[in-house]
């Protein structure tokens, strides 16, 4: 098994609550994704009511639609944690070898374990890896995609980056992510539920500082069109989103540009 990295900063009850305006963000974030690997998926079903087993492949259907007619032998999901879009994935294009690869060891572990029995084991593999350091070749994937992934980053331009980096010329990006309703009304349901029901659930299984740190990390996420420049910025020249659950989620789908990355934008 993994070793437990420890938090700088932690909550109450001791667990890791990650705060981006120190130099450890990076390391408490992995911090956190230990500590709450365990129980990942069943609280993500809980605190999202059950929408999640929509959301991802809702996003597939879209990146499949996108990315129509251009090649998908190799798939990266960055960020994979226990492994679902990438299972999901490896069923969606039964044609391509799907790599999930996480920073977070107790999470590869358990990606692995959920997988092994899977019909599509053979096209799968797992592999610890940072989006903001990729051990892949240049252009080596077709399609790179990322769920719930991008608040996390301590620098989502140069993440993104990256990600074109191994992007080949006719690739595409999907990111899925919690986003801010565009309705007033839809969004006080969804930051009354999202900043005060999901923290107390995380208080009551001894995790109140992911929990309570998940709201606030909404902040940091571009605004819709602010995304959709982003993605321009560092190389994407065709760029949509696809928002689901009337803006609670939105995937941002991004075509590579040929003949290869622009300059990164810090």
């Amino acid at each position: 098994m993994a070793s437990t990295p420890s938090a700088e900063r932690v909550a109450s009850d001791g667990s890791p609550y990650p705060d981006r305006s120190r130099p450890s963000f990076e390391h408490d974030v992995r911090a956190m994704f230990t500590h709450i690997a365990v129980r990942y998926d069943w609280f993500d079903h809980l605190a999202s009511v059950g929408n999640d087993f929509l959301w991802r492949p809702r996003a597939l259907w879209d990146l499949d639609r996108f990315h129509a007619g251009a090649p998908r032998r190799r798939i990266l999901d960055i960020g994979c944690g226990t492994g679902d879009l990438t299972v999901l994935a490896s069923r969606r294009f039964p044609q391509a070898e799907v790599v999930g690869a996480d920073f977070t060891a107790a999470m590869v572990e358990r990606a692995e374990a959920r997988t092994v029995r899977d019909a599509n084991r053979p096209r799968v593999r797992y592999a610890r890896a940072s989006a903001m350091h990729l051990p892949f070749r240049s252009g080596s994937f077709d399609i790179a995609m990322s769920a719930f992934v991008a608040r996390n980053l301590p620098s989502l331009p140069d993440a993104f980056h990256e990600l074109r980096r191994v992007l080949a010329p006719t690739g595409t990006l999907l990111t899925l992510e919690i986003t801010e309703p565009p309705s007033p009304l839809v969004g006080g349901l969804f930051h009354a539920h999202f900043d005060r029901v999901v923290p107390w659930l995380g208080a009551a299984v001894h995790s109140a500082g992911p929990y309570r740190y998940l709201p606030e990390s909404l902040k940091f996420l571009p605004k819709h069109d602010e995304m959709l420049a982003l993605l321009h910025r560092v190389g994407f020249d065709r760029v949509i989103s696809r928002r689901q659950s009337m803006g609670i989620v939105t995937a941002y789908l991004a075509g590579a540009a040929a003949p290869g990355p622009a300059p990164r934008h810090r």
